[in-house]
Parts: C-alpha cells; structure tokens; sequence
C-alpha cells in the first residue's frame, strides 16, 4: 500500500515536472545547456545512474553527452569534448537499433536479454568496470517525425533501495514524451543558431563588398571590428581604473561585434571615385591629364602666333625685334613651370600655403585663343579642387563621405534587429560623433555616447591612420605617429580618455599587427595556385 500510495504520487510528480522543464526547454537557446540539461532531466525522471545523448549528423550518431554517476564521470558540453567515434545507423548497437527503427528499445537485462544481443554495452563494462544491466533507448522526433538524436539511459535505480531495476513502462511513455519536447527545442535553438549564422554571413558579406570597393580599404571593416572586440574584452578583463567596473554582457559583446561590422554600410551610397581619389583633380579619371593637353595646346599656340608675327613681319620686309625668339621662349618655358607647379599641386601630400593658392590664382586668370573664343587656363571647377589646402576632397566631397554615417543609420534603421541588438544602429552610426558635441552626423555629446560606440570610434580612427596604402598618403604613418595623434584626439575631448588609456595601457594597438599577419596568411592560402 505503501509503495502504491508513493507510486501515484511520485508519478503525479514527474507529470508536473515534465510540463515545467517543457517550458525551460523551450526557452534554453544555448544549444550545449540544452543537450546537458535534457540528459539530466531524464536521468532524474527514470533515476537512471548514467546516460548517454546522441545527435544524428549524416549517416551516423555522434556521442554528445555522457554521464555517469557510479564512475563519477561526466563528458561532452560544458565538460569538454568526447573522443568516441560515430555511431554507424545499423541494429547493432542499442542507439542505432533506436535511430534506424524509430522504436524505443526497453531492456531488463543486457545479459540475458533472449533477444537483443548487444556488445557495445558489454564492451563498455569491460573497459570501464561498469556493470551494466537495464537499458532504455528513445529516440528524439521532431514535429515531422524525423528522428534527430537519441536518448540512451543504463540502470534505472529503485527508489527506496536503489538498487538496479528495469526501466518501467511509466518510465519509457515519460521519457518519449521529453524527448519529443527536447527533439522541437533542439531543433528550435539549431533554428535561432542557423538564423544567427545566416545573418552574420550576411553581414559580413555586405562589409566586404563594401570594403572590396576600394583598394585601399579591402579589409578595414574586418579589422575594426576585430580591433573593438579585443578593446571589449580587454574591458571585461580589466582590474583596475574607472572601467573595472564595467562589464559587457554577452549580448551587448555581440551588439558591439555587429554594429563594428556594419559601421560602415552606409558607404555602399557613397561615390568610389570620391572614396578612392588619389588627386585632387580625380574623378572618374584624373583630370590632370586634360590640364597637361590644354597646356600642350596652349604650347602650340604660343609657337603658331611667333610663326604668324614672323611671318608677317618678313612679308612686310621688316627685321625681327630684338630679344623676338627669347620672349616666345621665356613665355614656354613660364608654361611649362606653370603646369610642373599644377601638377605638384595637384598631389595631396602637399599642404597650399597661401602664396600656391594666389600663384593657382593668377594661372587660373591667364586665357588662351582657341576657335576664335578666348578660354581659361583652368576651368572654376579645376581651381576650387586644386586650391584644396590639405588632402583631396573638396567641402562638397567631404560631407559626402561623412554622410556615410548618416546614412549607415537610415539603413540599418530599416533592419529589423532583435531585442538583443537593438542597439546596433546607434553604436554603428555613432562611430565619428565626438565627446564635445563636434562629429557627425548627429552631434551626439558624451552622456548620449556609449561606451561601445566610443570603443568603435577609437579603433576605426586607429586603423585608418594605420593603414599600410591610402589615396592621400605617399606612405604608411610610422606608429608613434598615429598614437600621438590618437593622444592629441582625446586630449582636445573627442575620445574616451579611458578608453585610449586602456588601449596604451594593454597595448592593444599590436592586436592590429596580430589581425594584419592572419588576414595576410588566409588571404595566401585561399589564393589559387598557377
């Protein structure tokens, strides 16, 4: 009566149980936790002293989780991988029997089992000193009854004495019904994890056809990003200074990874010509050349008006003026120092004092005949490029390359990212705002700033100054120079001093020759072969 009594209740208890742990199931999106936790709730339901889960893969079973409580030994998950071989899908081990029949497999005594004959349990005895004797084999469903894995339990344990019994036909209808459950929410977290796959690839997709764009900035997106992450773990490790007691979630780590691979999206609207100009004349091609042709013209000119007044005064039996020929000469040669300045001019290494700018000035006035019509040395549109002081970009170029930021916003708005990364668009589009009010787009000040878009912000600068090729550089800034000037960018209050502290402090900054080194040999590797 009283093992009747405790029967029901134990049994009404279990019943309760398995709805509750169906709705942690359902709500467990860390696939390992999942596999542990399923094979401990089974465990638990059948008192079962050890158990193994197995997953299909393929043509075969691969050995997930193990767990032995007389050996005291656990492996799998979050105990470290297994180094068993695959499970061929054959009836000759109890898990293949279950996955190829799709039936549960009860067996009382492996032993003397009259009708299975089993070896691989016996072989397990034999090199473990187990001893194994009553075995239940369930395979896991899914809502299409495909079989997905099997849940394999040794040595059902009574409850008052516990000793070895068979499994009971309560235990096999309880089991099957948490392997359906655990079967949907295996396949719901591969789902979540297919889906977060997918949208990574996706992402870092759209980042390296933006970089490939330019041949100067193949690779940046992946460094930056590469670059931040390490800046945030760094963070996370960090025992000392105001940001020991900042912690980045695993979430807002991963709203940082893809916000820093996504900082840049907005740059697919952004003209490649005014990305990659080298010069400050460049468009769709460099406009010096049109400038060389003009003056080559203007050159012809110059020597067919001393033939025609030659000529005219011989017709007119009249001498030459003295100093006739020098004159023209002087005149071609002042052209030609006028375009040797140009074209110096025309390269943005160099800074315009303001002595280049009134020289552009005066050339710019000059005009030559051509068709009967007088024209310009330089067109206002050559002038305004060409009187850039520093770098290549006029205003009007600049601000479309900032509004990059701008638009990295509006598109990524467009996304509809999940709760965990709802946050992306503001880290990603605040990745040139500056802590006294003065970046772009949105003048954001620091209280508006996270932390992760100020690490973003930093490491984007760090790489770009970084750089081994730009357009506007004859070559790569020696490292103390891009630290100085990182210093000085937070020293005026546009980056997080913490933050750079942290970075000089660990020196982060050699993450990057690390990142540059793997990029090269994967780069090598994938290269085809001639």
């Amino acid at each position: 009566m009283v093992d009747q009594s405790y029967s029901a209740f134990d049994l009404e208890d279990r019943l309760r149980r398995l709805n509750e742990i169906g709705v942690a199931l359902s709500v467990e999106h860390n696939l390992t936790v999942l596999l542990e936790r399923i094979l401990l709730e089974a465990r638990s339901f059948t008192r079962a002293d050890a158990g193994t889960l197995f997953l299909l893969k393929g043509d075969h079973l691969t050995f997930e989780i193990a767990q032995n409580d007389t050996l005291k030994s656990f492996a799998g998950g979050t105990h470290g991988r297994m180094n068993m071989p695959p499970v061929a899908l054959n009836r000759e081990s109890v898990s293949g029997y279950v996955a190829v029949t799709g039936q549960a497999l009860n067996i009382e005594d492996v032993y003397t089992d009259p009708v299975y004959r089993f070896e691989g349990p016996k072989n397990y005895d034999r090199m473990t000193g187990y001893h194994t004797r009553s075995i239940l084999g369930v395979p896991m469903k899914d809502h299409e009854d495909q079989i997905i894995g099997v849940v394999q339990l040794l040595n059902a344990l009574h409850p008052l004495t516990g000793e070895v019994v068979p499994f009971s036909a309560q235990d096999q209808s309880l089991i099957q019904s948490l392997a359906s459950q655990a079967a949907v929410a295996i396949n719901n977290v591969r789902l979540i994890q297919d889906t977060e796959r997918l949208f990574d690839s996706f992402v870092e997709v759209m980042a390296t056809a933006i970089d490939e764009r330019s041949p100067y900035t193949g690779g940046h997106i992946r460094r930056v990003a590469e670059m931040a992450m390490a800046v945030a773990h760094s963070i996370n490790d960090c025992q000392e200074g105001p940001l020991a007691e900042r912690q980045f979630s695993e979430d807002e780590l991963n709203e940082l990874r893809i916000a820093s691979w996504m900082h840049d999206i907005g740059k697919i609207t952004t003209p490649e010509w005014v990305v990659d100009k080298p010069t400050k004349l460049h468009t769709l091609f460099d406009r010096i050349d049109l400038v060389r042709t003009r003056f080559a013209l203007i050159a012809k000119t110059i020597e067919l008006e001393r033939l025609e007044c030659q000529a005219n005064l011989q017709a007119a039996g009249q001498p030459l003026p003295a100093g006739f020929a020098a004159d023209y000469q002087g005149r071609l040669q002042a052209l030609a120092e006028d375009l040797a300045f140009l074209e110096r001019a025309n390269t943005p290494g160099e800074f315009m004092q303001d002595a280049d700018l009134e020289r552009l000035r005066r050339i710019a006035a000059q005009t030559y005949r051509d068709g009967g019509q007088e024209h310009p040395y330089l067109s206002e549109d050559e002038l305004r490029n060409l009187c850039i002081r520093k770098g290549s970009l006029t205003q009007e170029e600049r601000q479309k390359i900032n509004d990059h930021a701008a638009m990295s916003i509006k598109m990524l708005a467009q996304i509809p990212f999940t709760r965990k990364l709802n946050q992306v668009p503001q880290i990603a589009g605040a990745h040139h705002e500056k802590l006294d009010g003065s970046g772009y787009p949105q003048g954001l000040k620091a209280g508006q700033i996270s932390l992760q878009a100020r690490i973003l912000a930093l490491v984007d600068i760090f790489e770009s100054l970084s750089a081994d090729d730009r357009p506007y550089r004859a070559k790569p800034m020696p490292r103390e120079l891009v630290l100085r000037i990182l210093k000085e960018e937070v020293e005026r209050g546009y980056l997080d001093q913490d933050v750079f502290a942290l970075f000089m402090r660990e020196q982060l900054f050699l993450k990057l020759d690390e990142i540059k080194a793997r990029m090269a040999r994967a780069a090598g590797a994938s290269a085809p072969r001639v």
